[in-house]
């Protein structure tokens, strides 16, 4: 059963379809929860895989909505196993390939 706001992990092709398929299903007006599977090649040519918690929540959203992902993001970032890093984001920019690289190095 998928909760609400819940969205696929995404694979890496290139940099901006990948970046670009994980923003199609997100709301402007709304608030989503994302996991992204960033997969890379390191400098030594290993390839890498960092998986991302993303949390969506628009300025455009409702402030209810906002409390409520707010509230429930640590318990569910919890269960989750295989997180490497956690994203806030407010705006497309917040989390865009470039910031994802530069964590994931």
């Amino acid at each position: 059963m998928r909760s609400p706001g819940w969205s696929p992990s995404t694979r890496l092709v290139a940099p901006a379809r990948a970046t670009m398929i994980l923003l199609l299903p997100l709301p402007g007006d709304d608030c989503r929860y994302a996991v992204f599977d960033f997969d890379f090649v390191t400098v030594d040519n290993c390839r890498k895989s960092k998986i991302f918690f993303i949390a969506w929540a628009p300025a455009a959203s409702r402030i209810r909505a906002k409390m409520l992902y707010a509230t429930s993001k640590a318990g569910l970032s919890r269960v989750l196993e295989g997180i490497h890093y956690e994203l806030q984001a407010t705006d497309p920019t917040e989390m865009g390939f470039d910031l994802i690289r530069d964590r994931a190095k």
